[in-house]
């Protein structure tokens, strides 16, 4: 996806080095359509250069800072030397992220969508998400749920969800705790069973949630969660545990949930 207006002053953007002349490096800009900026020398590099092609070579992706735009005169003024490592693995990483969901868009509306379709559906992933690629990444993760706020009909939330589904992989993150599930009643068995299936959540756990429950040693049992974010494992692992505990108490018996083991592995 290419931009059709004009960066903003301060802006990292990522180019192709089109042109080395002494004065300076002329640089295409990947994300705009049809805008080129100019490097001068003295923003190639800190301290004195000699030779421009010691620093930079025809072809080479690069990420600029963007210092000034000249829309009147159709100039973009870029510093290199102004961008650090971090910011440029940043940017970098960025933007291949947003090709791969420009790729997305074609697999999920064709490889001949029209620029209208694309620029509906695009300008609602980005109002709503900052960028297609976090827009397809929560629809991967969350489903339809992620687009119930955006002005986009069944099937094309379909056909988002579907595709992000199919091709982004998420990241996860992975949480642990423990219940400890004791009931003296004679029907205290039977307590146990009821409560760990209540933890293990009845089936109503999140679609993009991993709960597994397992015995570690009476009367602990361990709670592992899966989930996109830590907020949400960790919320799924408290509410696991919550069940648990309120299940149990129905047959008399108490629950308790710690973080840290208190048993022996077997």
């Amino acid at each position: 996806m290419k931009f059709s207006g004009w960066p903003e002053n301060g802006e990292l953007v990522v180019g192709k080095i089109d042109e080395i002349e002494d004065f300076g490096v002329f640089v295409d800009l990947e994300e705009y359509e049809d805008k080129r900026g100019l490097i001068h020398i003295s923003e190639v590099a800190s301290g004195w250069i000699k030779n421009v092609r010691d620093h930079v070579r025809e072809g080479q992706t690069v990420v600029c800072k963007v210092l000034d735009v000249d829309r009147d005169s159709q100039q973009i003024d870029l510093s290199l030397k102004d961008v650090n490592d971090h910011q440029r693995s940043d940017k970098i990483q960025e933007w291949k992220n947003e090709q791969k969901a420009d790729n997305w868009m074609e697999l999920a509306f064709g490889e001949d969508i029209d620029d209208e379709t694309y620029g509906t559906v695009a300008n609602e992933l980005l109002s709503i998400h900052g960028s297609l690629y976090d827009g397809f990444e929560q629809a991967a993760i969350h489903g339809e749920e992620a687009l119930e706020d955006a002005d986009l009909d069944d099937e094309e939330i379909a056909a988002i969800v579907e595709t992000a589904r199919e091709n982004v992989s998420v990241p996860y993150v992975n949480v642990t705790g423990y219940v400890d599930l004791e009931c003296p009643d004679g029907d205290g068995v039977d307590a146990v069973k009821e409560a760990l299936q209540a933890a293990e959540g009845n089936g109503e756990v999140p679609e993009e949630v991993d709960l597994e429950v397992t015995y570690v040693g009476a009367p602990e049992y361990r709670i592992r969660v899966r989930a996109p974010n830590y907020k949400t494992a960790e919320d799924q692992l408290e509410e696991s545990a919550a069940r648990a505990a309120d299940r149990i108490a129905e047959f008399g018996g108490a629950g308790e949930f710690h973080r840290d083991r208190r048993t022996d592995e077997e």
